[in-house]
């Protein structure tokens, strides 16, 4: 029923090995959805490319399911799961090289091995770019230590990939409500958070040429650009363009997890088409209805062409692959 062609870029895989390390956002999933789960996760074979083929999706870009290597405690042992998952995400999509494309799962307890690590994961394996799962160990991405990492992204001209991960600490406000953790609100506001601190701590006016992608219609913040800006100057921050500027010019969003016209219009409306790539957050959400949804909303055919497959081929390089 499908008629345009897809990319999909926020869709998941995982390893026996890497299991540990999900279990802790794992702990209020029904035992019987888990399992379901678990199994797709697991899947490189006719489970994932059936669920494509029925939503006319040509090609899934698979990242590891956070957080990973990121809640690992041991720089060593992060330095080399990471590695280890690459390669065996590498292997995979050598055995459907037009189906799967990747991106890199980074130790960022040391940001210079995290910067070799893409590099390598772009230069000699072929990814797209890096999916990074939000802080590590507590550590934001606008802390000087990053710099020479933002560099060498920005070099390198791999597009990082901001996902949500669990807060620091319980928000005080989400405290005593279980309905508001994680997924239901509690990670946009980590991740919206996070990149603010991208964006107001200036590591995209520093390194221009960084570009970064939010799923779930960009964690809210197209909503929010004028206050931005209006508070920006009230508060007197000093960076060379409006806070608005750096979003729109530097910040990809895309369709994962949030299938609604309502936050696709604000993204078009506030970001541009050009600026706006389609998702599904498989497994974790239906591919059926993330494919049903863009094909139905109300789109000029150009925009939904640029959603489904244009822009993703532009930012990712995938035009002849």
């Amino acid at each position: 029923m499908q008629t345009t062609k897809k990319i999909a870029l926020e869709e998941h895989f995982l390893t026996p090995a890497f299991e540990e390390y999900l279990a802790p956002t794992a702990v209020n999933i029904d035992p019987a959805i888990y399992n379901r789960l678990r199994a797709q996760l697991l899947d490189f074979g006719s489970l994932r490319l059936d669920a494509m083929d029925r939503a006319g999706i040509e090609r899934s870009v698979r990242s590891l399911a956070g957080p990973g290597v990121q809640r690992e405690p041991d720089t060593a042992v992060a330095r080399r799961g990471a590695r280890e998952v690459n390669d065996l995400l590498a292997g995979e999509i050598r055995k459907q090289p037009r189906r799967y494309s990747g991106l890199a799962h980074l130790p960022m307890q040391d940001p210079a091995a995290a910067a070799d690590e893409l590099e390598r994961c772009v230069g000699d394996l072929g990814f797209c770019g890096a999916m990074i799962h939000g802080h590590t160990n507590g550590e934001y991405f606008d802390h000087p230590k990053f710099y020479g990492f933002w560099e060498r992204a920005e070099g390198i001209g791999a597009p990082i990939y901001l996902h949500p991960a669990d807060p620091v600490s319980r928000y005080p406000a989400i405290a005593g409500c279980a309905a508001l953790k994680r997924a239901m609100w509690e990670w946009s506001v980590e991740t919206g958070s996070h990149t603010l601190r991208l964006v107001f701590g200036g590591i995209l006016d520093r390194f221009p040429g960084v570009t970064l992608v939010l799923g779930h219609w960009g964690e809210t913040l197209p909503y929010l650009l004028w206050r931005f800006d209006s508070r920006a100057a009230i508060y007197g921050l000093k960076l060379k363009k409006c806070p608005s500027e750096y979003i729109r010019e530097q910040i990809f969003v895309t369709t994962s997890g949030m299938f609604s016209a309502e936050p696709l219009l604000c993204s078009i409306g506030a970001l541009g088409a050009g600026r706006v790539m389609f998702s599904v957050d498989y497994p974790f959400e239906s591919a059926a209805e993330a494919a049903s949804f863009i094909e139905n909303v109300p789109l000029h055919d150009q925009q939904r062409m640029d959603v489904c497959f244009r822009n993703a081929e532009k930012l990712l390089g995938l035009e002849n692959r």
